[in-house]
């Protein structure tokens, strides 16, 4: 896809008289060349491969290292009694996003949303939305693209990579995406989409890198978890009427700038924030 920001698709929406996810369809067909049907299927294998892993979630392994598994089950136990402070949706959100990380470390097939690190925000919220709602496959494809669409925003203006721009451009790019794609099927606005996105990114401005002993599990897991409340947080903040002070697109630029400030021992390498402390730099001598 080609556009360059977020303000570039709402103009776009207004001139063709169509939603979010249409914008993004037809820019990528464009910018790709291939037809606007394969490019649906493309993205529907991709919502159904998302719904196979958590279904294949096993709550009996653990990864390599130790740090990881068994929790997602936990959370999903404890959200089974019905006192999960976050309510039915936030607990099955928060259960589903540590299953998807716990996957991920565990070696199983999972789908990056932006990044493998940042993989369970996104289907964490369409999923639990898609079984507690019984909304069709294909909204939530719709839902996906609109997601796909802020996240390349991101990509274009900033930086998916936490080695470039920290936990921020992982874990808040996946929040962005979940909030603006839940916003969408809430509401169908534009407004709404950007508003919800740009509360969510700038929730997490600023967040480090630093998995520990370089792995990412710690604490890169839960940070998925936090990163879907998140995103449920700034979805209930647009719906209720409040908004970002600062546009969305903005937001992102501040982003990349803080990036670019960030020490390089807080982008990905393993040396500072968490990973620094002397438990993080025991657990990396052990391993």
């Amino acid at each position: 896809m080609a556009f360059s920001s977020l303000a570039e698709i709402d103009s776009y929406m207004k001139e063709n008289t169509c939603e979010f996810w249409e914008a993004v369809i037809r820019e990528e067909a464009r910018d790709s060349q291939q037809p606007e049907m394969d490019i649906v299927n493309r993205m529907t294998q991709m919502y159904r491969a998302m719904k196979e892993a958590d279904e294949a979630y096993d709550d009996t392994l653990t990864s390599h290292s130790g740090l990881s598994g068994k929790n997602g089950k936990k959370m999903a136990d404890y959200a089974a009694t019905h006192k999960c402070m976050c309510g039915e949706f936030g607990g099955a959100v928060m259960a589903r996003a540590i299953k998807m990380a716990e996957s991920n470390a565990c070696m199983k097939r999972i789908v990056a949303a932006p990044t493998a690190g940042s993989c369970g925000v996104v289907p964490a919220i369409l999923i639990t939305y898609e079984r507690m709602t019984n909304t069709s496959e294909n909204d939530m494809v719709k839902a996906l693209f609109v997601a796909a669409g802020i996240g390349d925003v991101i990509a274009r203006r900033a930086s998916i990579s936490g080695a470039r721009g920290g936990c921020q451009a992982e874990i808040g790019a996946s929040s962005a995406m979940a909030a603006g794609a839940l916003a969408w099927l809430k509401s169908g606005s534009s407004h709404l989409i950007t508003q919800a996105a740009a509360m969510a990114l700038k929730s997490l401005l600023g967040l480090v890198c630093d998995p520990v002993a370089g792995l990412v599990e710690v604490p890169c897991v839960k940070r998925n978890a936090s990163g879907a409340m998140n995103a449920l947080c700034a979805v209930d903040m647009a719906l209720a009427g409040i908004e970002s002070a600062i546009p969305a697109d903005e937001v992102i630029d501040a982003m990349r700038e803080i990036g670019d400030l960030m020490h390089k021992d807080l982008r990905e390498t393993g040396k500072g924030g968490l990973a620094a402390t002397a438990t993080g730099m025991a657990i990396a001598e052990r391993l």
